[in-house]
């Protein structure tokens, strides 16, 4: 008999998550072998979500809660979820319902054949066409740039094994991409292929906004590629060398034939475009080094606030692991060694 944490982030969830609690539940009441725990995490929501999360803890005692003090992100809230799970596995998908719980046995079986990472890649998406377009375009050049394993429409729900979870806690990085982390590690991870739901209207707007997918963005490819720092080192070369020959050419026009040099217009062009392509290359540049910074900062990727743990019922199963949790946390201990 395993046991198995589900970490789902929380941030203004409050309509979806009891409807994911009950999916969930039909799945754990599925595998009868498998003991679970439902770890969600509230990254800092403004909305009900956390009232609506005590409410369903007192009524299922495998709902553990975990209150973080502010908005850290999606990445920092699932690996928050991740170091305080206690399963020998763990899961992770979105609160939204877009990812089906019901791919969670499929996922647990690869594990059971030896796999340590299982990745649930999205094969296609039922988003607002600006979405996929944006999605298509991340994930076309971070494969060709970054890490070229990412599946082609990402990834969002996972299974890790705890040795695995253990081995990316210890990762201190401030800004660094989750997905492309557990990609980074390796491990031969076995791949689901699924279509991606639609978010159901009921639950509002998805608060993934402009803001956060351009942070994303470049959060990603300062994390795993140095291809924005070269493409400025060769456009420099490339303007520099342009300017010395056009340089070369005004100066023997002017000597040679003597050719009236114009003023205003052209030295105008000349340190626009210049100072353009300057301005370019420092914020490139600065993007990197105030990522450096936030590392020698050493601060802490997320600061959990407090620790709710479940009062509901409890099944047969579960009742006689909650008289033992010790004995199970170091069963589990044995497990990841």
């Amino acid at each position: 008999m395993s046991f198995v944490s589900v970490v789902v982030p929380v941030y203004q969830n409050a309509g979806s998550l009891a409807d994911l609690l009950a999916r969930l539940r039909a799945v754990a009441a599925g595998l009868p072998g498998e003991r679970f725990e439902f770890v969600f995490v509230d990254d800092g929501s403004k909305d009900d979500s956390f009232a609506v999360l005590r409410r369903l803890a007192g009524e299922d005692a495998r709902v553990r809660l975990v209150k973080l003090s502010r908005n850290f992100g999606s990445g920092p809230a699932i690996l928050a979820g991740l170091t305080e799970a206690r399963g020998e596995c763990m899961v992770a998908l979105a609160a939204d319902l877009q990812d089906p719980p019901e791919l969670i046995p499929q996922l647990l079986e690869m594990w059971r054949q030896g796999r340590k990472v299982v990745l649930a890649a999205r094969r296609s998406r039922a988003d607002p066409l600006t979405t996929r377009l944006l999605a298509a375009a991340f994930y076309r050049l971070f494969r060709r740039f970054a890490l070229p394993n990412m599946p082609r429409q990402g990834f969002d729900f996972f299974l890790l094994d705890r040795t695995v979870r253990d081995l990316l806690a210890g990762i201190q990085e401030n800004n660094a991409y989750l997905m492309g982390l557990i990609l980074w590690m390796g491990f031969d991870p076995g791949v689901i292929h699924y279509d991606r739901e639609a978010r159901p209207a009921r639950y509002g707007p998805s608060m993934w906004g402009l803001g956060r997918r351009v942070k994303h963005f470049i959060d990603s490819f300062t994390a795993f590629s140095y291809f924005p720092l070269r493409a400025a080192s060769v456009l420099g070369v490339v303007v520099a060398v342009l300017g010395v020959l056009y340089a070369i050419l005004v100066v023997v026009l002017r000597v040679v034939h003597g050719f009236p040099v114009e003023g205003w217009a052209s030295i105008m062009v000349a340190v626009l475009l210049l100072s353009g392509v300057q301005m370019l290359m420092i914020g490139v540049l600065g993007e990197y080094l105030w990522r450096n910074l936030e590392e020698t900062r050493r601060r802490p990727r997320f600061i959990v606030e407090q620790v709710v743990e479940g009062s509901g019922p409890l099944d047969e199963k579960d009742a006689r692991q909650h008289q033992d949790p010790a004995g199970h946390r170091h069963q589990a201990d044995r497990l990841a060694q």
